[in-house]
């Protein structure tokens, strides 16, 4: 699944132009390395915004199917923070 379209679906990103913006901006990050707006999404990837001064690390825990529903977020996304961060 393309990152925009994951960002919109799990409703981490409000809409896929902001998550476009983003990825071109630099904020995105998938295992590590900075995203571009097609860079492929798969179980178990490591996603990272920065959304002006707050970080957000999430591991993707499953792909949604089709337009964005209204089934959980937790069910997508699992946060993932480190002790020292914070």
């Amino acid at each position: 699944m393309r990152l925009d379209k994951y960002l919109q679906a799990s409703r981490l990103i409000k809409r896929r132009t902001l998550a476009n913006r983003l990825c071109d901006a630099g904020k995105v990050t998938v295992n590590g390395h900075r995203a571009k707006p097609a860079a492929a999404v798969e179980i178990g990837d490591l996603v990272g915004l920065e959304l002006g001064p707050r970080r957000l690390t999430v591991r993707v825990v499953r792909l949604p199917e089709g337009r964005p529903s209204t089934e959980p977020a937790y069910e997508i996304v699992e946060d993932v923070r480190s002790p020292d961060r914070w």
